[in-house]
C-alpha cells in the first residue's frame, strides 16, 4: 500500500536534481514531513529524527535570546516563576523539620525521609525527561511539572499520616526534576547563558529565601499557625506556575522540539544512551552529573539543617535561627546575580576553581568559630560563592557537548544532581541521630573537596559545539 506513494515521491525529487538549491530544500522538506508523519507514534525510547539534516537556521538559533523572539520573554518569565516554586519547595524542608518532628513525634532518621523520598521522583525525571521532550515537547513539561507540584501540595496541606507525606514528596520531586532539567537545557542554549542562567537560579534562591521567612513567621509569630498552613501558600504558587507555564509554552510541541533539535551524528542509538555511554560525551555528562549531585547535596543539606544546627549547637532563638536559613539562601540569590556577570569573564573553569576554595575556607570558619553571629555571616557568604556553581556547570556542558545531546545530557545531569537534595540531607540526618547535628560541618567540607576535584577533571572549555 505504501510502495506506490514512496515511488512517486522519489520520482518527484529526482525531477529537481538538476536544480541544486531547489533540490536540497525539497529533499529536506520531504524528509521532515515524512519523519513527522510516519514516526510520531514511535516508542518513547526511540528517536524520531535520528537522520534529519541539521537545520539551515542553526546560526540564528545560536543567537536566540531570552527576549527574542517575543514569545521567549513570556517563556523566560514562566521559567523564572517555576524556579521560585522549586526553591520554595526545597528550602521549606529546613524551616519545617523541627515542627514536623514535633508534630509527628519522630526521630532524626525517620524525619530525614522527607529529604530522601524526592529521590524517586528525581530519578524518574532523569530517565523520562528526554522521552517527554520528544513526545510532548516543552508544552508537556510545562503542564506535567506544575501539575505534580499542585497535587503534592494539596495532599500535604491536609496533613496526612507521615507515611503518606513521605510518598507524596516523591511526586513533588518528579515535578522539580522535570522542570529543572528542561528550563536549564533551554536557557543554556541562549545567548549570554551565564547571565540568564544566573537570573534563573537567582529566582530559585528567591523562592528559597521566601519559604523559610514565610514559614518561620507563620509558625513562630502572631497566631502561631500549624506547619501545614504554609502549604496553602504553596498551592497558590503552584496554580500560578501551571497557568503561566502552560500558556507560555503551549505552542512548543513535540514536533517543534524534534525539528529544532535534529541529530548531528550518525549513531543509531537513542540520545540518552549516546550521552551516557559513548565517549567522549559520556565523560562530560557523568562529571557534570556527579558535580551537580555533590553541589545540590551541599546546598540543600546546609540550607536544610542550618536551622536545627543553630538551635541546638549555637543555642540561637527560634526566629533568629530561622533567619540564618534566609541569610544563606539570600547569599545564593545575590551570588547568582552578581557572580553571573563575573564568571564568563574569568571563564567557567577558572571561576569555579576560585569560588570553591573560598567556600571551603568559610566552611572552616563556620565550623570552628563557635559564635552565633559569626556562623550566620559565614553561612551567608558561603551561599554567595556557592550560588554560581549550578549555572556554570550547565554552561560548561553546553560548550562541551553537541546541541542534539543538550536536553538528554543536561537533563540527566540536572535531575541526577537534584537527587543530591535527597541523598546528602538524609545522610546528615541519619548520622546526626547517633552523633548529633554538628556532623553537618565535616560532611559539608568533605563534599566541597570532592566536587572541586570533579570540576578540575572536566576537559578544557573552549566554546559551544554545534
Amino acid at each position: 500500500m505504501e510502495a506506490p506513494s514512496q515511488a512517486i515521491e522519489l520520482q518527484d525529487v529526482s525531477n529537481y536534481l538538476t536544480k541544486p538549491s531547489d533540490a536540497k530544500l525539497a529533499s529536506a522538506s520531504l524528509n521532515i514531513n515524512e519523519t513527522r508523519g510516519s514516526r510520531l507514534d514511535e516508542d518513547e525510547d526511540s528517536d524520531p529524527v535520528e537522520n534529519l539534516p541539521s537545520p539551515t537556521t542553526q546560526a540564528a538559533q545560536r543567537l536566540e535570546r531570552w527576549n527574542t523572539p517575543r514569545v521567549n520573554f513570556w517563556r523566560t518569565m514562566a521559567a523564572f516563576w517555576s524556579f521560585v516554586v522549586m526553591g520554595s519547595n526545597d528550602a521549606a524542608y529546613g524551616a519545617l523539620i523541627p515542627y514536623l518532628q514535633e508534630y509527628y513525634s519522630l526521630t532524626f532518621v525517620v524525619i530525614s525521609l522527607v529529604f530522601l523520598s524526592p529521590l524517586v521522583g528525581y530519578t524518574a525525571s532523569a530517565l523520562l525527561n528526554n522521552a517527554i521532550h520528544l513526545k510532548f515537547g516543552q508544552r508537556g513539561v510545562a503542564m506535567i511539572a506544575p501539575g505534580c507540584h499542585l497535587v503534592a501540595y494539596v495532599v500535604i496541606a491536609v496533613h496526612p499520616p507521615y507515611p503518606v507525606l513521605v510518598v507524596i514528596f516523591m511526586l513533588a520531586g518528579f515535578g522539580n526534576g522535570l522542570a529543572d532539567a528542561a528550563w536549564n537545557a533551554w536557557i543554556g542554549n541562549m545567548a549570554n547563558p551565564n547571565e540568564v542562567l544566573g537570573f534563573l537560579h537567582a529566582f530559585y534562591g528567591l523562592g528559597a529565601v521566601l519559604a523559610p521567612l514565610i514559614a518561620t513567621t507563620m509558625i513562630t509569630k502572631g497566631s502561631r499557625l500549624p506547619w501545614y498552613y504554609f502549604y496553602y501558600v504553596m498551592i497558590g504558587m503552584a496554580v500560578i506556575e501551571l497557568a503561566t507555564s502552560s500558556t507560555a509554552f503551549w505552542s512548543a510541541t513535540g514536533a517543534v522540539f524534534r525539528a529544532n533539535n535534529p541529530r548531528t551524528t550518525n549513531t543509531k542509538d537513542n540520545r540518552m544512551k549516546e550521552a551516557l555511554l559513548h565517549a567522549p560525551y559520556a565523560r562530560v555528562t557523568w562529571l557534570c552529573a556527579l558535580f551537580l549531585l555533590g553541589y545540590v547535596g551541599v546546598e540543600v543539606a546546609l540550607g536544610g539543617w542550618i536551622v536545627k544546627f543553630m538551635l541546638e549547637v549555637r543555642k540561637g532563638g527560634d526566629f533568629a535561627s530561622g533567619m540564618t536559613a534566609t541569610g544563606f539562601w539570600m547569599g545564593i540569590t545575590i551570588g547568582r546575580i552578581i557572580l553571573g556577570f563575573v564568571t564568563p569573564r574569568l571563564g567557567e573553569k577558572l571561576a569555579i576553581a576560585i569560588y570553591l576554595p573560598l567556600t571551603m575556607a568559610l566552611e572552616l570558619i563556620f565550623w570552628l568559630v563557635p559564635q552565633f553571629y559569626v556562623s550566620a555571616v559565614a553561612v551567608a557568604l558561603q551561599g554567595f560563592f556557592l550560588g554560581p556553581l549550578f549555572p556554570a556547570a550547565i554552561v560548561a556542558a553546553t560548550k562541551l557537548l553537541p546541541r542534539h545531546l543538550h536536553v538528554s545530557a543536561i537533563g540527566f545531569a540536572a535531575a541526577f544532581g537534584g537527587s543530591g537534595a535527597a541523598i546528602f540531607p538524609f545522610a546528615v540526618g541519619a548520622i546526626a541521630q547517633a552523633k548529633g547535628v554538628q556532623v553537618l560541618q565535616p560532611v559539608i567540607l568533605a563534599l566541597l573537596g570532592v566536587i572541586l576535584g570533579l570540576w578540575l577533571c572536566l576537559p578544557r572549555i573552549h566554546r559551544k559545539q554545534e
